[in-house]
């Protein structure tokens, strides 16, 4: 991945919400869930700015959303806290907005494929 390459397009919260720092950081943490990350890390994966981090993580950690978990050298290294009920419904919304999206999508190709198999022309 390359410096401005983040690690997903645009997550469920994003395309729901809009590009804001602490919506794109809330969607890398609760789709990447399983793992702790350092503030750089954050920043690349979500793709804002370091300083766009350094300013959302203490409020997250203010609501308890996310929660320091270990020290690696000078890194702190933070995840979602799934133990938060603000946290588990974020990570509900995000998994319906998915659904959502995957349903409309599906739908979509549904349609233009039986448009294609009634204009006689096979894919």
């Amino acid at each position: 991945m390359g410096a401005s390459e983040k690690a997903l397009e645009a997550g469920p919260l994003e395309r729901l919400f809009g590009g804001a720092a602490i919506i794109k950081i809330l969607d890398f943490l609760i789709l990447f869930r399983e793992w702790d990350y350092s503030k750089t890390d954050i920043a690349k994966n979500s793709g804002v700015s370091f300083r766009h981090v350094l300013r959302a993580l203490p409020k997250l950690e203010k609501y308890g959303l996310i929660v320091k978990t270990r020290q690696v050298g000078r890194a702190s290294l933070y995840r979602i806290n799934m133990e938060n009920p603000i946290a588990k419904a974020l990570h509900e919304l995000a998994f319906q907005i998915a659904v959502h999206d995957a349903e409309k999508t599906t739908k979509e190709k549904n349609k233009e494929r039986k448009e294609r198999d009634h204009s006689g022309l096979l894919p």
